[in-house]
């Protein structure tokens, strides 16, 4: 490990414990060179499937871009960011669990929906009308229509 002051690469672990998330552990290290003190983080390199775009391009996964698109349609709502990256972290365990080494937008798209519908309504119909692409008002009343369905019949 490099130390972030003088780019020494000896150094001596302090301490280390699993950190709050539970997935990572913290250490903290001394550089032996300089004797400054910095933490790092250690944790499962994770399985990164290509996410294959609707115009049929392929990129890799990166979660923030689902937190992004959520972050946007809950913008004013009452979701904490608790909330957020947990669907964000569901999702990515979704996708891990199935092992897939490819997996469209669109079935990312219709996960986060999923989330959206019970989490917010109001988010999801914004994140709906963007991700659906609706192509006129009437697409987008019958969405509405049946989000206020399935409301009622909960």
């Amino acid at each position: 490990m490099k130390c972030p002051r003088c780019a020494g690469v000896e150094d001596k672990v302090i301490q280390s414990r699993i950190s709050r998330d539970n997935v990572s552990i913290r250490r903290r290290r001394e550089c032996l060179d300089c004797g400054y003190r910095f933490t790092t983080y250690e944790r499962v390199e994770d399985f990164t499937p290509v996410v294959i775009k609707k115009d049929g391009a392929r990129q890799k996964f990166v979660p923030d871009r689902i937190v992004a698109g959520i972050m946007k349609a809950c913008e004013k709502r009452p979701v904490s960011m608790d909330d957020i990256e947990s669907i964000r972290d569901s999702i990515i365990q979704d996708i891990q669990k199935s092992g897939e080494k490819e997996i469209s937008s669109s079935a990312i798209g219709e996960m986060v929906m999923d989330a959206l519908h019970k989490l917010d309504s109001i988010a999801y119909v914004r994140f709906a009308s963007v991700y659906r692409d609706f192509k006129d008002v009437g697409e987008f009343m019958d969405e509405v229509k049946s989000l206020v369905h399935s409301k009622r019949g909960s």
